[in-house]
């Protein structure tokens, strides 16, 4: 190489090396930017999602969720926010994907005649822009939720805090959820996620029991009452208390429809759910996702660390036959 190309090529070496530790401070700065506006978006997050859930004021609840959803979009615009936990806003559950393709933000606010509404959105691991789908909650207008498929925009809603990745050749996500429902009772329910042309869609025949198969399964009880609905995986079985209603002639009030110490379940094979029947929950360990309920009666605890506690059986001894 002639001395003056060799020089010249010295040069350039020696700019890009003087450059690169430029560029990653500059990298790091970035971030560190980043991170310090969405701590502080955290803050109003956290102080807005507060005022929607325990606010005694009908109107109040509602304008703090407004601004809630707001700022919370603004917050999911800044680069890299997929990797924030937003950890200390204890109103809004929030899931990671198994295999860490998306992650799942659900919440709930009371209406006036004590139901309630469903919020959320669903954040894409893109590395890059931010890709989401909000969901809009559409329960009041589903007459029979287990025979139903639905989209972000019509969407079945509940506070999620598990979620199961299924399937091999046609892989679906599982999705535990408390649904508060009225001044009477409450739901759980163990809905489907999949995607279909790159967009979220709910519900798919995979739960299968004596009658045809369901799309998602949904449980109503007391709301006074505490429903275990969680998931084994050593097991590769979501396991449930069988409800029961206190009065066996009464099967049509769900009010008064409550756990009767007894468990089923359904386990997965070949990328399906069969229903099992009677579990003997000594075999079954424990685990903390057991016992969702209401953010309003638990703000001060994380709500993907309940523990189950002991609830008073509704039927006794008498467990009614499944029909």
């Amino acid at each position: 190489m002639p001395s003056t190309a060799r020089f010249m090529y010295l040069k350039r070496l020696i700019r890009l090396c003087l450059l690169f530790p430029l560029l990653i401070n500059t990298s790091v700065f970035a971030q560190n930017v980043n991170q310090n506006k969405l701590r502080l978006y955290e803050d109003s997050l956290k102080n807005l999602g507060s005022t929607a859930v325990n606010n005694e004021n009908d109107l109040e609840r509602k304008n703090a969720n407004y601004q809630f959803i707001r700022t919370f979009v603004t917050a999911l615009k800044i680069p890299g926010s997929y990797n924030y936990k937003f950890d200390s806003v204890k109103t809004v559950s929030q899931i990671y994907s198994p295999d860490n393709q998306f992650r799942i933000f659900t919440w709930n606010v009371m209406n006036e005649d004590g139901s309630y509404r469903y919020y959320g959105t669903i954040q894409l691991n893109t590395n890059g822009a931010l890709k989401m789908f909000p969901l809009t909650d559409y329960t009041p207008f589903i007459k029979n939720p287990e025979d139903s498929v639905f989209t972000a925009q019509k969407w079945f809603g509940a506070q999620y805090y598990k979620i199961i990745k299924a399937g091999n050749e046609n892989p679906y996500y599982v999705l535990l959820g408390w649904k508060g429902n009225t001044v009477k009772t409450t739901k759980k329910v163990i809905e489907i996620l999949s995607f279909k042309n790159n967009a979220p869609v709910f519900g798919l025949p995979v739960f299968g029991d004596r009658q045809k198969p369901k799309n998602r399964i949904v449980f109503e009880y007391s709301r006074q009452a505490s429903m275990l609905l969680r998931y084994a995986s050593d097991k590769q079985m979501i396991v449930f208390d069988h409800l029961a209603p206190r009065d066996p002639k009464i099967k049509t009030d769900f009010s008064i429809y409550g756990p009767d110490l007894t468990y089923d379940g359904y386990q997965l094979k070949n990328g399906k759910w069969n229903f099992v029947q009677d579990l003997d929950m000594r075999n079954i360990p424990e685990d903390r996702d057991a016992n969702f309920v209401d953010p309003k009666k638990q703000l001060q605890d994380s709500i993907l660390n309940i523990t189950k506690k002991p609830s008073a059986s509704f039927s006794g001894k008498n467990k009614p036959k499944k029909s």
